[in-house]
């Protein structure tokens, strides 16, 4: 613990020289001429209630978020999710499949995401394929629980994406890229004013492409439609859609076994895959919007919003389990199905925020209530046929044939129901001293059945949120901030009856800082995040035990993180952007021994660009990502008879660097090029199930785009 207050003591001395920094020569502040040339990533100036519900910036805030803006998006091809929240500090991604990803941050998952800060949780925690960004102006990440404007989750952080809506002016984009292992991408934008009170924003991408996994090839449309509409004084109408069909075969469930019998490593090559040509998994991701707002007058706004999501999807799957012999390489079993699923979800949120005067001061308050329902329908048509595989350094070399189904059933049909009151306010108690406290009450509802276990529940909590914020100076800050969260568990125990939801607190506290006059925002923080009753996989259920034959059976485990952050964004010179940060942190048990080691303790995020606007405006960048070494304690090896003991998995500490140059060719035309792991660094992506494949050698891919 001791080195977390060290890093915390030395980022605080790192950021104390700013307020010197942020002045003229002649000792004005020169804050607000600076703030009107930002536009850079995670920048001060960007207000956001995704965390309170109060439209505040960063600095304002008292919690750690990290903005992810559309010009480092473009500049480094941040095409999809996965991708963007890799780079993005105190954020890890567990690619365990090609198609289902994990999200974690501060030790534990991350269930939450917003849509222009209204929440529409993912299903079970998990990515369905990849989402596009080609619909988004930016991407926030919320770090710490989010009690107030997500309900429920874990004290990890909240994603929230905000869609491009109609601009105010004609503008227009397109581009054209092409890339390693021949995959291509399209993507196009226009806004459109109509007239004084009536604009229209489209947007459309395309991108298809083999991979370096073997059989694995990916097609994806994206399209995206919204309509913004004044139709009287204060009152604006706002409507969308969006649409995104993600076909992707040669698909991994699970992944590659890594250990032979005798707990030695396999030597996998990069492209070795468990999947076979046959299997797919093809997404379809829907949403359709509609939002009222009034300005009421007097700084008070009212917003009603109704969201309908609609995902989708039919996955043929091929699944290896086992460990195979070190002389024969044989020894690998499969398991195959098919799974339709489709998920509905249904949101209402309405709220209202405006200043009030008090004891001779300004406040702002918000309120608002929500309801949201989810309804699961998954099908299995689960195959009986024995599947062997080919010797294991041949997978991805050779045909596996593709085995009969039965005919499928319901496996899952259930509802869960969200309804929260929830109310924030930032108050403004001195010159120096501002607060932010608020309140919110949920209660959810779940009936139906999940694969043989029964999901109903009734849960109901109050979370409360309190934070200060105090200016040391005009450009330095210190804060604080407490807030518990629970989030309902489906896992079972033994008995056969579901756990009780995880009870989960976070504090945090820093320094919040601005350098150059406003252009360039530092953040050094220290955290503790902690879950109470979070499931821990205990063993699988026997023929004699309550719980069903087969089915994982877990319990429930206090467990603690805590650490520091520090992060930086913004300009340093006007042709110089840079951001990112460090992350540290321990996690332990309830017994103060490691836990989730598959999480890296420690990550360093580094991102750059650097114009010239003598050699056609000439831009160069990179971007700079390391982590620590990772483990996972592999058990199963050990039914083998020939080791004794857990086989330790691990993943060596590594760096990736991508390199980017962009250059203005003519008016309103550039051509680009990316180069992604340029030291052609091989690791793996994931040991979250103690199984993984190999992440992307070095890729290569150039574009050419047009802006009006």
């Amino acid at each position: 613990m001791n080195s977390f207050f060290r890093g915390a003591l030395l980022a605080s001395a790192m950021l104390l020289p700013s307020a010197a920094w942020a002045h003229g020569p002649d000792g004005e502040d020169d804050q607000d001429k600076a703030r009107d040339e930002i536009v850079v990533t995670g920048t001060i100036e960007q207000k956001t209630p995704s965390a309170t519900g109060l439209s505040l910036t960063p600095k304002e805030t008292p919690q750690s978020i990290t903005i992810i803006d559309r010009t480092r998006i473009d500049d480094f091809a941040l095409n999809n999710v996965n991708d963007l929240l890799t780079q993005t500090v105190g954020i890890n991604v567990e690619r365990v499949e090609t198609d289902r990803t994990y999200f974690n941050a501060r030790g534990f998952d991350i269930t939450n995401f917003q849509f222009d800060g209204i929440g529409m949780p993912l299903v079970a925690g998990i990515q369905f394929g990849d989402l596009d960004t080609a619909l988004f102006d930016r991407v926030e990440a919320i770090r710490g629980a989010n009690a107030i404007m997500t309900g429920i989750g874990n004290p990890s952080a909240t994603i929230n994406y905000v869609r491009k809506r109609p601009l105010d002016a004609l503008k227009a984009s397109a581009s054209i890229r092409y890339g390693s292992w021949n995959s291509w991408r399209a993507e196009g934008d226009v806004s459109v004013p109509l007239n004084d009170s009536v604009g229209v924003r489209l947007v459309y991408a395309h991108q298809e492409g083999d991979n370096y996994l073997a059989y694995n090839r990916v097609n994806r449309d994206v399209f995206g439609a919204t309509i913004e509409a004044k139709i009287l004084d204060g009152l604006t109408f706002t409507a969308g859609y969006s649409r995104q069909d993600n076909d992707a075969s040669g698909v991994m469930w699970g992944s590659l076994p890594l250990s032979y019998t005798d707990g030695t490593r396999i030597p996998y090559a990069r492209s070795a895959s468990t999947a076979a040509d046959w299997t797919y998994w093809n997404t379809l991701d829907q949403t359709a919007f509609a939002e009222l707002a009034y300005d009421i007058g007097g700084g008070w706004s009212a917003k009603t919003i109704a969201t309908y999501r609609r995902l989708s999807y039919e996955a043929k799957l091929l699944y290896a389990y086992g460990n195979p012999d070190k002389a024969t390489g044989l020894g690998l079993g499969g398991m195959a199905g098919i799974y339709p699923s489709v998920y509905d979800q249904y949101l209402g949120d309405f709220y209202v925020s405006g200043p009030v005067k008090l004891f001779g001061r300004e406040h702002q308050l918000a309120f608002g209530v929500s309801s949201g329902r989810t309804d699961v329908h998954e099908w299995e048509n689960f195959s009986l046929d024995a599947i062997d595989y080919p010797p294991v350094l041949s997978l991805g070399q050779v045909d596996i044939a593709e085995p009969s189904y039965p005919g499928e059933y319901l496996a899952a049909d259930y509802s869960d129901r969200l309804k929260r009151a929830y109310g924030a306010a930032h108050l403004n108690l001195s010159d120096r001293l501002k607060a932010v406290v608020g309140v919110s009450a949920m209660w959810l509802e779940s009936l139906g059945d999940s694969y043989g276990t029964d999901q109903s529940r009734k849960n109901s909590k109050i979370s409360p949120y309190v934070g200060a914020l105090f200016d040391l100076t005009p450009n330095l800050s210190l804060y604080a901030s407490y807030t518990d969260i629970f989030n309902p568990q489906s896992e079972i125990l033994i008995s056969g009856q579901r756990l009780d939801p995880a009870a989960g607190s976070s504090l945090e506290g820093g320094i919040k800082s601005e350098w150059f006059g406003g252009k360039l925002y530092a953040t050094a923080s220290l955290f503790r995040a902690k879950q109470k009753g979070l499931a821990a996989f205990a063993g699988t259920c026997a023929a004699t035990d309550p719980c069903r034959a087969g089915d994982s059976y877990y319990t429930g485990v206090d467990t603690t993180s805590k650490g520091f952050e520090i992060e930086l964004a913004g300009k340093v010179t006007d042709n110089w952007s840079i951001s990112g940060g460090y992350t540290g942190l321990k996690i332990e048990d309830e017994a103060g021994n490691p836990a989730r080691t598959f999480l890296p303790r420690r990550t360093l995020k580094l991102a750059t660009t650097y114009t010239v606007p003598q050699l056609n405006d000439l831009k160069l960048g990179a971007q700079f990502r390391w982590q620590g070494d990772i483990t996972y304690a592999d058990s199963g090896v050990q039914a083998y008879g020939i080791v004794t003991g857990d086989v330790i998995l691990r993943q060596p500490s590594y760096a990736v660097v991508d390199l980017m140059a962009s250059v203005r060719l003519v008016d309103k035309v550039r051509a680009s090029v990316n180069v992604r792991n340029v030291g052609n660094e091989k690791y793996l992506g994931s040991l979250m199930w103690g199984q993984a494949y190999y992440a992307a050698p070095r890729n290569v891919s150039v574009a050419l785009s047009f802006n009006y």
